[in-house]
């Protein structure tokens, strides 16, 4: 587009992104000193801004509890970059290769090298954690990060757009603005690699328009993630954990349970054991402060609407509290709410809900769940309970999701040595800890001729020689 043509956001995105650019192809890749430098600013940002951050969140959210977001924000990314910081210099050393015995005594390695620029385009549910942990891995490979917070957390947006601007050079680290032609122009800008997380729906668009410039892309998306009962599971346990789960952040979760699968003869308990959690986890005041709100009326609406057709289509609704109440809408928290007997023809099953709501279906078969699963999109999580370790094993081997936790929900998520990410409609890529350092890094093999090889026969003019090389290589093949 002729930059006259453009508005001052969109040249100044522009420049921001060049700055970035250059500085990555004509300055040395930063090494080990300088990264860790990086790392102990961001650190460091983190934690002296740590209340500022909470504040800013919690505003735009309506209400955020604190406890949440120290716990699934800034504890995580902390834990995040310690990790990296420990780690660094072994991830960044060359990494010998085994060698064909048949280019013996040559050798190869393998070479970690920054990318350039990456970008993260973030969403608004856990805006610190899922801004940040990206760029750690990204700081960590030695590139220079270029952040787009959500348009849906202004507050949140501006303050880490001051405190990375007093914490980092414009071209080792900027954030930008949050305007609609901001975000729909960063997409198209050509990085070296881009984040995206979010819904399914953005992700195909941000994936478009990335493929323009051929920029690779880890899309970190959502879906329906199951929780499966099993017949060997302690219901009260599975009940509770699954209530945790699926309340923090009031299910504003992309790797939340979306649904629970539990054995029909054990269906109403499991929902009044799960309806007992919700009431001594969270009480029945919607001025709680351990229970988060809804980001926007337009979200809490769509809740609202999700109910009412799983209402109006036979289903039983199980709320401590009437989603229209003044008290709870005027706060924007919904109700803690249990759906008994969704149908495949309710929108909440046809949707990720992304809300503190949790349908309870039922099923006879043990073989019923894996069928269920398996006949809808490939989910980012799944959670399964029990102590039957051949079911357990059934389900593991025969689904396949973005990541599984046992006996519990979200915690694969925080394990550092494990990589994140999505597949199929649920995202591609993944990242944290040394995954991350590999996603956006360039892995450049590096073979090492050796004097004493003898491919010099391979070369004209042929005759016997090439006879006898012809047949060592195929004894090797």
């Amino acid at each position: 587009m002729d930059q006259s043509l453009k508005s001052p956001d969109l040249i100044g995105l522009d420049e921001a992104f060049h700055a970035l650019h250059d500085a990555s192809r004509t300055e040395p890749a930063a090494d080990l000193a300088l990264r860790l430098d990086r790392l102990r600013r961001l650190r460091s940002a983190i934690s002296k801004n740590e209340r500022r951050f909470a504040e800013a969140i919690s505003a735009d959210f309506g209400h955020r509890s604190a406890v949440e977001t120290t716990i699934a924000e800034t504890l995580f990314l902390l834990t995040e970059i310690k990790h990296a910081k420990g780690h660094l210099k072994r991830w960044m050393t060359p990494r010998p290769i085994p060698t064909m015995v048949q280019f013996w005594p040559a050798k190869n390695r393998l070479y970690p090298q920054p990318l350039g620029v990456i970008g993260i385009m973030a969403p608004w549910n856990y805006p610190l954690q899922l801004t940040l942990a990206p760029a750690i891995g990204a700081i960590a490979a030695g590139n220079r990060v270029m952040i787009k917070p959500s348009e849906l957390t202004p507050r949140f947006a501006a303050l880490l757009k001051e405190i990375v601007a007093a914490a980092f050079a414009p071209t080792e680290m900027i954030v930008t603005g949050i305007a609609d032609e901001i975000a729909k122009a960063f997409a198209s800008l050509p990085f070296d690699h881009l984040v995206f997380t979010g819904s399914t729906r953005v992700g195909r668009l941000v994936a478009e328009a990335a493929g323009r410039n051929l920029t690779p892309v880890t899309l970190e998306l959502g879906g329906k993630s199951p929780a499966i009962v099993d017949r060997s599971a302690d219901l009260d346990e599975a009940a509770e954990r699954i209530t945790y789960g699926k309340l923090l952040n009031a299910g504003q979760t992309c790797i939340a349970p979306d649904y629970a699968l539990v054995p029909d003869e054990r269906l109403q308990e499991f929902a009044g054991k799960l309806q007992g959690h919700v009431r001594r986890m969270f009480g029945t005041d919607p001025q709680n402060k351990d229970y988060t709100s809804i980001i926007s009326e337009r979200h809490y609406a769509r809740l609202e609407a999700l109910l009412a057709d799983a209402a109006a289509k036979g289903a039983t609704i199980m709320q401590t509290a009437d989603a229209g109440d003044a008290a709870w809408k005027g706060a924007r928290k919904f109700p803690p709410t249990i759906v008994v007997g969704a149908t495949p023809d309710m929108a909440i099953m046809q949707e990720e809900i992304f809300g503190p709501v949790l349908p309870v279906i039922g099923y006879r078969e043990a073989a019923e769940p894996i069928t269920f699963v398996n006949a809808h999109e490939r989910p980012l999580a799944l959670y399964w309970f029990g102590k039957d370790e051949a079911a357990r094993e059934a389900v593991l081997s025969r689904t396949v999701s973005g990541g599984v936790t046992i006996n519990d929900c979200l915690f694969h998520i925080t394990q550092v040595n494990q990589p994140f990410g999505g597949v199929g409609p649920s995202g591609s890529g993944a990242y944290h800890g040394e995954w991350g350092f590999n996603a956006f890094s360039k892995l450049k093999p590096v073979f090492y001729r050796s004097p004493f090889n003898r491919l010099a026969d391979l070369y004209p003019p042929y005759g016997a020689k090439i006879a006898r090389l012809e047949k060592m290589l195929r004894f090797l093949s």
